[in-house]
């Protein structure tokens, strides 16, 4: 989508953040830390980014044809209950291999999807790479992950998927989080005894949080 394209959508997606009586915090924080910066954007005096109206979109359900051409509903409808589940789409991602900047991950195309009704609440299917999180995960197995839009709710101990920013270099990894005795901190931990060292990091540098709700064997898909 080219930029002219987007320089209208600031005052439309305002009028949805005012029709869901929400306010900046409310409505863009599960999106972005920089709430702040959606002020100038709603006043159409900046041009959204590309990847952030994607976030806003998908988390608020916003209608693209509502948003381009004024058409239609505000936001998508919900499928009827006559609608056929698709299911958890399925993403065989290393993530050794991608950059934050490249990590759009729940919006590519996934391989095929899963319908695993205890984990259809769940947002994606993954692969795990690596052994630092064995024998909870290993190698080869599939996590499912479901996103953390209230970031200061955390289950300490619990294993997470976690994409940090340019100050954290970018770090996409599972680890346990535990509590740090500076509140603005969070400990990050390997499962396995073999990977020893606690990474902590800020929580201001996360940009994603995945809580892992289950996992499977591939050959249960």
């Amino acid at each position: 989508m080219k930029k002219d394209e987007r320089a209208s959508f600031g005052p439309r997606i305002k009028e949805v953040r005012l029709a869901k009586k929400m306010t900046l915090k409310e409505f863009y924080g599960p999106a972005t830390k920089y709430v702040n910066n959606f002020s100038p954007i709603e006043n159409g005096k900046r041009i959204i980014g590309e990847r952030l109206l994607a976030d806003i979109l998908r988390i608020h359900k916003i209608s693209m044809n509502w948003l381009v051409n004024q058409e239609g509903s505000m936001f998508v409808e919900e499928p009827t209950v006559a609608e056929e589940y698709k299911g958890v789409p399925f993403f065989n991602v290393n993530f050794s291999d991608i950059t934050f900047s490249e990590f759009n991950l729940l919006r590519e195309t996934p391989e095929y999807y899963v319908n695993l009704k205890p984990l259809n609440d769940c947002d994606a299917f993954l692969t795990v790479y690596g052994d630092s999180m064995y024998p909870k995960y290993a190698s080869g197995e599939i996590i499912a992950v479901r996103e953390v839009t209230n970031m200061e709710v955390i289950q300490w101990g619990e294993a997470y998927l976690i994409i940090t920013d340019e100050t954290a270099n970018n770090m996409i990894t599972v680890k346990s989080v535990f509590e740090h005795y500076n509140e603005s901190s969070l400990v990050l931990r390997a499962f396995n005894p073999a990977y020893t060292g606690d990474t902590i990091i800020e929580r201001s540098a996360i940009k994603r949080l995945f809580i892992i709700k289950g996992k499977v064997m591939r050959n249960q898909l």
